[in-house]
């Protein structure tokens, strides 16, 4: 019987990279206020996170955004921390399984839904950026 090659799931540097391509692909007018956003690929959200959105089971929150949409800020907003993009990579894995949609497909959508959190869109508006994005 032919020996198999070990399989491993992907690493957080792969859904990083994927994560990259997702935000290239967004539409010019958006990438500007894109460039100061932080992006982080996680095991898990932690557990102050999980307590502070109600949710107990961590495979249940595959990205989320950290600071304040565009239209909220201000002039007047300094010293805080920037604005973050968090994407927990067991959570998108287990997705992905269950799904069987391609990986970098489920990227794109983690991703253009947080940066649709970021531009404070509605869930319509981020389907409209997602497809733009394709």
């Amino acid at each position: 019987m032919p020996e198999q090659a070990p399989t491993f799931a992907p690493d957080a540097a792969l859904i990083e990279r994927l994560a990259r391509a997702a935000l290239a692909r967004i539409p010019a007018p958006f990438q500007v206020h894109l460039a100061d956003v932080v992006l982080l690929v996680e095991e898990f959200a932690d557990e102050e996170t999980l307590d502070a959105l109600g949710i107990d089971d961590p495979f249940a929150l595959s990205g989320l955004y950290h600071g304040r949409p565009i239209g909220e800020k201000s002039a007047f907003d300094s010293g805080g921390l920037p604005d973050r993009i968090h994407l927990y990579r067991r959570a998108i894995l287990d997705e992905w399984v269950e799904t069987g949609e391609s990986l970098e497909r489920l990227v794109h959508h983690v991703v253009i839904h947080e940066v649709g959190h970021h531009f404070g869109l509605s869930d319509e508006a981020m389907h409209a950026l997602e497809d733009a994005a394709d």
